[in-house]
This record gives C-alpha cells, sequence and structure tokens, in this order.
C-alpha cells in the first residue's frame, strides 16, 4: 500500500506542540489519580479495618495479572453534585479488562463515596457498562457494594426510562441473550438495586461484610414494628442457607474474587465477527502524535501526519484522494486489524475546481465521498475509525445552493445505518452537526474517546458569543436602548467564560458524551483492543440506508 511519508520537522514548534500537550495530559492526570482514591485516602483504610477491599483493589485482584484494564468514565461526575460533596467517579468505576483470558465488562460500586449511592450520573454510566456489554457480547461482572439510590435526588434517577429501573430491565434482556452476568454482594446491597446481582446468573456473597434486602432494619423497625438486625435479616448467612436469594457464602473479598475467576474461566467460546487481522507492525513516521497537533484548535495541520503516526507501516490506502478533500478516507490497519479511516482534514486544501476550502470544515463533495466509503466499509466488514477534528458544515450561498443539506444528509444517512462497529476518537474540534457526521455519541459508536484537547459544543466559543451579542443587542433595540462599549465587553467576556467551561474535555467526560480522555500515546494500543471486543459480537445485520439523499 502507498506509505504516508512524514514532512513535520521535529524543530522548535514541534517540541512547543509536544510540550503543550503532554502538560494539558500531566493535568488532566493529576485530576484522575485524585479521583481513584474515591472519598479519599481516609475513606478506604476505614474500609480496610472492615475486612473490606476498595473497588479498585477488587479489579485489580480480579483481572490477570499484568493484564490491561481499560476503564471508562473515570471522569465521570467531575464537578457534579458540588452542594452535595461532590461524586467522585459517580461513585462506580467501570471498564475492560481479562478475567481468567476471557474479556470482561467489570462494574465495581466505590463504597468510599457516600456508600456507594447512585447519583443520576452513576445511572447513566451503568447503563453505558451494560449497552457496552450488550454491543459486543462481553460477559459482565457486578461488584457490588451500595447504599442504594442517593435519596435528595431520587426524582432524577427513579422513575424515567433511562433510569434506575432500566439497569435491571437490561439485566433480563442481556440473560435472554446468553451474556453470562455475575454478581458479588461485597458490601450493601439496599432495595431496588438488590435486583441487580440477584437477576445475574450466580450472585456470591461476602460473609459479615455482604447484605441484601429490600428494607434494612431501620425501615423494617419504622414499617412494620419489627425489631431484627441486618445480618439476620439478609447477611450471607440467611441468604445462602435459609432464603436462598443467594448462591454461596464467600469468606472474604479476596476468596469471593478468585471464585468469580474460577467460573469465567469455565465459560465456552463464542463465535466471532471475523473481522481481518495479519501480523502487527509499528508505524513507520516518528511515533510522537503529540508534536503534530496545534496548541491552539484554530490552527491547521496535516491530518495525513496524524495517521501516518496510528496505523502500521504508515501504509495508508487512501479512498478518492484526490476528491473531497477536507475529509480523508482509506484502509489502513492498526496492529494488524484492517479499519477503514474517516478523518477530518485540517489543512487548507485546493479543489481540482481551484477552490480553496477550510480545513476541519465538511463541504458537498467531502460528504460525498465520506457517505461511499462508509457504505464501501458495511460492503466489505470493515470497521470504522473516525478521526473527528470538525468545525461543521461549510455555510454560505455557494454552498446552500451547491445543496450542502441534501450532501450533509447523505452522509449522516450513512454513519446513522452503518452496521459494522464504528471507532470514534475526538482528535480536536467537535462542533455542531460535524460531530454527527462524524460519528458523535448520538450515532451509536461501539467506542468514543477523546484527546486531552478535545473541545465539544454546538459552535465555537467567539462564534456563539458574537451570535448571542446580536441577540442582545436587538432585544434592546426592541425595547429602545443600547449597549455601551463596555458592557459589549463584559458579556462577551462571559459568554466567553462560560463556553471554555462548557467545551472543554472534562466536562464532556463528566457528562459521558465520551467514554474516556486517552493518551494519543496509547491510540493505536487502545483502537486495537476495541476492534478485538467488537470483533466478539458475530451478529452485523444487514446494511440498508432506507432513503438516500442524491
Amino acid at each position: 500500500m502507498p506509505q504516508i511519508t512524514s514532512k513535520i520537522k521535529e524543530d522548535k514548534n514541534f517540541d512547543l506542540r509536544e510540550d503543550h500537550h503532554k502538560d494539558l495530559l500531566r493535568k488532566i492526570n493529576a485530576i484522575g489519580d485524585k479521583l481513584k482514591l474515591g472519598g479519599g485516602k481516609k475513606a478506604i483504610e476505614k474500609l480496610h479495618e472492615k475486612n473490606k477491599l476498595h473497588c479498585r483493589e477488587r479489579v485489580n485482584l480480579l483481572i490477570d495479572e499484568g493484564s490491561y484494564f481499560m476503564e471508562m468514565g473515570l471522569f465521570t461526575g467531575y464537578g457534579m453534585y458540588e452542594e452535595y460533596g461532590g461524586a467522585p467517579s459517580s461513585g462506580t468505576i467501570f471498564g475492560i479488562g481479562k478475567v481468567s483470558g476471557k474479556n470482561c465488562v467489570i462494574v465495581a460500586n466505590d463504597a468510599t463515596v457516600k456508600a456507594g449511592a447512585w447519583f443520576p450520573i452513576t445511572c447513566k454510566k451503568n447503563l453505558r457498562a451494560q449497552e457496552i456489554s450488550i454491543e459486543n457480547r462481553l460477559p459482565i461482572i457486578y461488584l457490588v457494594d451500595s447504599a442504594g439510590v442517593f435519596l435528595p435526588m431520587q426524582d432524577e434517577i427513579f422513575p424515567d426510562k433511562e433510569h434506575f429501573g432500566r439497569i435491571f430491565r437490561n439485566n433480563a434482556v442481556m440473560s435472554s441473550m446468553g451474556i453470562p452476568q455475575i454478581a458479588a454482594i461485597m458490601g450493601p446491597c439496599v432495595a431496588g438495586g438488590a435486583y441487580l446481582p440477584i437477576m445475574s446468573d450466580e450472585a456470591l456473597i461476602v460473609d459479615k461484610t455482604g447484605s441484601i434486602f429490600l428494607a434494612g432494619s431501620y425501615l423494617v423497625k419504622a414499617a412494620i414494628g419489627e425489631n431484627i438486625d441486618n445480618e439476620s435479616l439478609g447477611g450471607a448467612t440467611t441468604t445462602t442457607e435459609i432464603s436462598g436469594v443467594t448462591d454461596e457464602k464467600m469468606p472474604d473479598d479476596k476468596t469471593c474474587l478468585e471464585k468469580i475467576r474460577s467460573l469465567v474461566s469455565k465459560f465456552g467460546d463464542t463465535s466471532k465477527a471475523g473481522f481481518d487481522r495479519i501480523e502487527s507492525s509499528e508505524p513507520k513516521a516518528d511515533k510522537s502524535i503529540y508534536g503534530v497537533i496545534p496548541e491552539d484548535s484554530a490552527k491547521p495541520y496535516d491530518t495525513y501526519e496524524l495517521i501516518s503516526r496510528i496505523v502500521d507501516d504508515s501504509d495508508f490506502d487512501e479512498f478518492k484522494p484526490e476528491y473531497g478533500k477536507t475529509i480523508i478516507t482509506g484502509y489502513a490497519r492498526i496492529d494488524g486489524w484492517a479499519v477503514g479511516i474517516v478523518a477530518n482534514q485540517r489543512s487548507l486544501v485546493k479543489s481540482s475546481k481551484g477552490e480553496m476550502q477550510f480545513g476541519g470544515v465538511i463541504y458537498s463533495d467531502s460528504a460525498d465521498k465520506g457517505a461511499r466509503f462508509i457504505m464501501n466499509c458495511n460492503q466489505r466488514k470493515i470497521p470504522l475509525l473516525f478521526l473527528q477534528d470538525v468545525t461543521g458544515f461549510m455555510v454560505g450561498s455557494r454552498s446552500e445552493h451547491g445543496g450542502i443539506i441534501k450532501d450533509g444528509a447523505k452522509m449522516v444517512n450513512a454513519v446513522a445505518n452503518s452496521v459494522v462497529p464504528k471507532i470514534t476518537i475526538i482528535t480536536g474540534n467537535s462542533y455542531g452537526a460535524g460531530n454527527y457526521a462524524m460519528c458523535g455519541k448520538a450515532y451509536d459508536p461501539r467506542f468514543i474517546f477523546a484527546y486531552p484537547n478535545a473541545q465539544i459544543a454546538v459552535m465555537g466559543g467567539s462564534q456563539a458569543s458574537n451570535v448571542l451579542l446580536d441577540i442582545k443587542i436587538g432585544q434592546l433595540k426592541k425595547q429602545g436602548k443600547e449597549i455601551s462599549e463596555s458592557d459589549k465587553k463584559i458579556f462577551l467576556d462571559e459568554i466567553k467564560d462560560r463556553y471554555a467551561k462548557q467545551t472543554d474535555v472534562l466536562y464532556a467526560a463528566s457528562r459521558l458524551w465520551v467514554d474516556e480522555v486517552i493518551d494519543p500515546a496509547d491510540t493505536r494500543k487502545i483502537v486495537s483492543y476495541c476492534i478485538e471486543l467488537a470483533n466478539n459480537n458475530p451478529e452485523i445485520p444487514k446494511f440498508n440506508v432506507g432513503v438516500i439523499q442524491t
């Protein structure tokens, strides 16, 4: 295949870009390290005094020694619920790792965060874990240690379709699909939350620390006047020997985790999707991605430089290289896996008609090319990788008269109806309808990640602030008032500050608009693992785009 040769000079500018992105990564990692402590070191020590392990210690013992755990949603809830003291990582961790050699989704409550109580975003995170399990037909393991719903916010978590009850509905649906589910009750398991482990295939319980009941002793006393302690009500001995609610009693956390590993080791093999893979080879281009992307997201750069540092041998079999140049499409391999890449070209390009086209903008010709390439990959059963750095679709009379909406709709249709696995990485900007066309969260990517410099919004901050200023001026004119230049500046600064906060990658990650913020240097490893996981689901529906705009 044609090889992409890097043209970037590793000079002072390259070093400055590299330092900028590494500094961003350091700051994000520092926040992540703090979040991993949950309620803090003292809270973890209190768990140890009760003969309990912290959720992260449990996960480390559960997965194969020295294996990779792809955590997702570490920043979930970051900056949220501060009026209640915050919810580090939403009080739950989840990710995917190998257990006895088999890839499993693992969900674990963090008892150091409000006793593992569920906030609204906790529910969203757990639903995402189940969604990944379903889409990739991966076994799921629940390590339960939770006081139940966070009562001050019960109205935002209890009755709606995507609320708490959906978890148990999914338990039932996943069971009918043949997806193995194992639960370990390693702490309290209360009220509606009691259904999650008991709707799993097998439920283990840790003696003296695990308990499960619909109502705890205090509520029982208040409701019916009965005096009983929690251990007698729903402890390990009661539930394994009297009620039969749980299946086996474990003496401690470590033994319980060893038992789960033993159970998983006996799972039978499953059919695979059959995505093509050969022996892996490293990119020929310099491996450093950090120095490719500018510090300022508005500045252009050559996306081929990014691709050359991701794909095997820097080989890229490009599709329609001379047409629709603001989107780059082509076939490649990543860690041996065949992939189809759809990437926004961020440098200024010139079309064969002599038109200068801005990088990061989707024009009619590039949308047309993107749609066609996506259809090709579906025809050939090739997973898709979207490298998203998009500022939106081209505007103006020339584009509107040329049918940009029609051509954009064609690409959106192809993305929406694509049946092969889609993996999205936001490498820079993600604005407006460009987010949709490049497979944003609403378009069902199997996995979606972001680099530390990523920004997600309906439009850029400067554009939004000017639009809102014009609206404000118009409103004041109707009232017979005018806005002074100083007030204009104050208003613009307020909008820009708000936008800066809302477009920050951690704002997106805290709300699960992306699964995780990743180190650009890990791109190959993460994409490869995601395709390995997607390959576990052999069921690929027939591809049908329906009525498509022409």
